[in-house]
């Protein structure tokens, strides 16, 4: 018995062994490289487009260790991990001019990107240090970090805000307006680098997920989804990688009592025990080279004698892929978040789909910034993020979810679904496919999925 028991550790264990080096992890030290020499891209090739199109000649990020920015951290080298004292960035574009001047009203140089622009032995007040940049420079908009709609865009406080205003000349103050529209493109925008690399990220994922949801973590009868998530969680840091929120694994089952189908989203679900023929849910995310994965997707247990998901259950999950396809298919350059979602409701409506849509931009933000397609709780317009239009070279989790009735449970089944895609101008592509089978617990240990 004892060998036995031997044996299935050891195979346990190199299977486990062959997931994690199954993706290539670079060290923190190689992370760190390419964090920066995204940014020097970024800088060099993305910022000036965006700065024209927002209408911003300047753009002013002024940050306090520890009360940082949302955006600001955006800006830091590979190596920062928070602002400094008292960091303030300033982005200038002459007029006519092709690139951007990136400059640091710091101690020190920020990063390689931006050069120290203050020497405190001169100038020992920062503020007027940066002021006196900004009178040189004579920009004719200042754009700052002010937003009603977005809270990635709203970062400068009330402390910072009302300092710079007391040492800005007078005539200068109606030149300050709102960053939104620059803060918003940059923090949505990637770049081909960002998207080469985006493939990977969200194989990894996956790759994590589907071993979760397995034999090789789940006893049924034993096992329970509070398991599943802190194995998740361990998972995550065993393969040195991050997470930006907690995983969720639930379950709906036949019995007329579950009523995990009901359930708000506002409402963690209970810890339960997996058993055989329940429907597992997980909803799952990772971050890796500043860049962040949400993922939700299905997994069933099978009960003894099946040896593959209930057809009942595989037509379900097919009504699901269709809304995927409903949305996507809506994604026009210049349409704004509440209008794809008018749309595929209309789509939904004539096909008698049931569902919700929810989806969000997805990036250096798990819930980023750019055009909000609807809510959990809204599927009406949502005012303010709603209205931003869709730009080319963004990135998105479609996330909805289907409800459909299940005539064998006697009972609606809730088809939740997320899947990270790029929007390249004309057309949707996932990252690294969608899933398109319900995943079988057991299965072979390198089960092929229909991706």
């Amino acid at each position: 018995m004892r060998k036995t028991v031997l044996l299935a550790l050891c195979f346990l264990g190199i299977f486990q062994l062959a997931e994690a080096q199954k993706h290539h992890v670079l060290t923190q030290r190689q992370q760190a490289t390419v964090v920066d020499q995204w940014l020097n891209e970024r800088i060099d090739n993305l910022l000036p487009e965006l700065m024209d199109r927002a209408d911003l000649d300047m753009w002013v990020l002024i940050s306090r260790e520890y009360n940082e920015d949302p955006v600001i951290r955006t800006f830091l080298p590979g190596t920062w991990h928070a602002a400094r004292r008292r960091t303030m960035l300033v982005m200038y574009k002459a007029p006519d001019s092709k690139k951007v001047e990136t400059l640091a009203v710091a101690r020190y140089d920020v990063g390689k990107a931006f050069k120290k622009a203050w020497n405190p032995e001169s100038q020992p007040d920062q503020w007027k240090a940066l002021v006196d940049l900004i009178v040189e420079k004579n920009p004719q908009k200042i754009g700052m970090n002010i937003s009603d709609s977005y809270g990635h865009a709203d970062g400068l406080n009330l402390t910072e805000y009302n300092a710079f205003l007391k040492q800005l000349p007078g005539d200068f103050h109606d030149r300050i307006t709102s960053a939104e529209k620059l803060a918003v493109g940059w923090l949505e925008t990637r770049t081909p680098s960002e998207m080469a690399t985006y493939r990977h990220i969200q194989s990894i994922a996956n790759s994590i997920i589907q071993e979760g949801l397995s034999e090789a973590v789940i006893t049924p009868g034993v096992t329970t989804t509070e398991d599943v998530q802190w194995w998740y969680r361990e998972r995550i840091k065993e393969l040195k990688l991050d997470t930006w929120f907690h995983p969720t694994v639930d379950i709906q089952r036949s019995d007329e009592g579950s009523q995990e189908h009901l359930r708000s989203f506002a409402v963690n679900p209970d810890t339960q025990v997996i058993m055989p023929g329940d429907l597992l849910h997980i909803d799952f995310g990772i971050t890796y080279l500043r860049l962040n994965t949400d993922t939700q997707q299905l997994a069933y247990v099978l009960k003894p004698g099946e040896n593959e998901v209930p057809k009942y259950l595989v037509d379900a999950f097919k009504v699901g892929n269709r809304l995927q396809d409903i949305l996507t298919s809506q994604f026009k350059t210049g349409r704004t978040g509440n209008e794809i979602l008018r749309e595929t409701r209309k789509i939904m409506e004539r096909e008698g789909i049931n569902g919700s849509i929810y989806s969000h931009p997805l990036g250096t933000h798990g819930h980023a910034s750019g055009p909000t397609i609807g809510m959990w709780d809204n599927q009406g317009d949502t005012p303010g993020a709603g209205d931003y239009p869709l730009y080319p070279n963004t990135a998105y989790a479609i996330e909805l979810n289907a409800v459909v009735f299940v005539k064998e449970w006697n009972k609606e089944v809730r088809v939740m679904l997320e899947e990270g895609a790029f929007f390249d101008g004309e057309n949707v592509t996932y990252f690294n496919g969608r899933q398109k089978e319900i995943l079988p617990i057991p299965r072979p240990q390198f089960y092929l999925k229909n991706w």
